[in-house]
């Protein structure tokens, strides 16, 4: 797992639309990187569903939100038009980025292992380095504590 202070791990995947977005794109931002299991889960959607009905409220701060799971960008462009998300999700099908991050793990449902998404949320200041992260994330009110840390570490 990515420690507060280190640098976050540049990337770049492919968007809903299909265009593709690198992390040095973001650079001199501030940025919010959370990682989700599956498009139109229970709780991917109402996570979804909170960072969109703060998304101005990011903007405000002059932040950018992403969120990112290993679903193709045909799934989340289904997701986001089903329900009227203003988020930007990127594509990670190899895991790559979700290994790198150290949010792509062993799992256990009913007995069985599994490789899958923990679901996880970074905040990545201007200066590319991960400022705070939030690791194994109960959706209800995450993405309020998410906004409040984020006004914390901007001074604001």
């Amino acid at each position: 797992m990515v420690k507060v202070g280190e640098p976050a791990p540049e990337f770049c995947l492919t968007d809903q639309e299909g265009d593709e977005f690198c992390l040095k794109d973001g650079a001199g931002q501030w940025l919010v990187l959370y990682f989700y299991p599956k498009d139109g889960t229970q709780g991917c959607t109402m996570e979804a569903l909170d960072f969109t009905a703060n998304i101005d409220a990011f903007a405000s701060l002059g932040a950018k939100v992403f969120g990112i799971s290993p679903d193709p960008s045909k799934s989340h462009l289904k997701f986001i038009d089903k329900n009227d998300l203003r988020l930007t999700l990127l594509s990670d099908e190899g895991h790559g980025v979700l290994s790198n991050y150290g949010v792509w793990q062993k799992k256990k449902m009913y007995g069985k292992e599994y490789e899958g998404v923990v679901r996880s949320t970074f905040i990545i200041g201007p200066d590319g380095r991960v400022r705070w992260k939030w690791e194994k994330v109960k959706v209800s009110g995450h993405v309020g504590e998410v906004l409040g840390k984020l006004k914390e570490l901007m001074g604001a």
